[in-house]
């Protein structure tokens, strides 16, 4: 039997252009946990992102053990202090009161890795752009960011870190390459305008197009 072809009406539209405008990148979490079919209704939501040759490269790994979060807090701590020191004299007292993780209360943290060669998709437009398999698994967690603001839930991308440490630290297979680190949970607070916005960092511009 065909598959019925939804219709998105402008209510439907309205309201994506509204979640769209309201996904935010959220460093302050109450510290309330996360349903567990919350979070595997998520996950199975971001495996519906697209991906090149329909690899799926994506690899999730829920840091949930006490070692693992101390050593990632340990290496965002190393790198955000070494970021500190390059930044511009006017701009070094900014940035140290802004808040660039919330790696002490979000209730769910996992690492983003992406499978440098993997079988699934047998290589499929991947020969010349090998590097669309990581652009694979940010569509995941782009799609996974857009369901857990529709539920309510804050994700944070965590990225003044060392790579290499942080998949040393996570003992991942040694092909998978790291993407990012990311918090997950509660809002503090809602806010339409993003935190560097806000504090002054930078300001979101207008979209520029060239046309050839």
């Amino acid at each position: 039997m065909d598959a019925i072809t939804p219709v998105f009406d402008a209510e439907f539209r309205a309201q994506f252009h509204e979640l769209l405008r309201w996904r935010r990148d959220v460093r302050r979490f109450r510290t309330e946990s996360v349903p567990r079919e919350m979070l595997d209704e998520l996950l199975s939501l971001a495996a519906l992102a697209p991906s090149v040759g329909l690899s799926q490269p994506w690899r999730f790994v829920l840091v949930e053990s006490p070692a693992g979060r101390a050593a990632i807090r340990d290496n965002f701590a190393a790198a955000n202090a070494e970021a500190l020191t390059g930044q511009a004299p006017g701009k070094s007292a900014l940035y140290a009161r802004l808040k660039l993780a919330g790696l002490d209360a979000a209730p769910v943290q996992f690492a983003l890795f992406c499978e440098h060669d993997p079988a699934q998709g047998h290589g499929l437009g991947r020969r010349t752009m090998p590097q669309t398999l990581a652009y694979s698994a940010v569509m995941a967690v782009h799609t996974m960011w857009l369901a857990a603001r529709v539920v309510g839930l804050g994700l944070g991308w965590v990225s003044i870190l060392d790579p290499v440490a942080a998949k040393s630290a996570l003992d991942v297979p040694e092909d998978w390459d790291f993407i990012g680190y990311f918090c997950l949970g509660w809002p503090e607070a809602e806010e339409l305008v993003p935190e560097l916005e806000r504090e002054g960092w930078e300001k979101r511009r207008s979209l520029e197009v060239l046309r050839r």
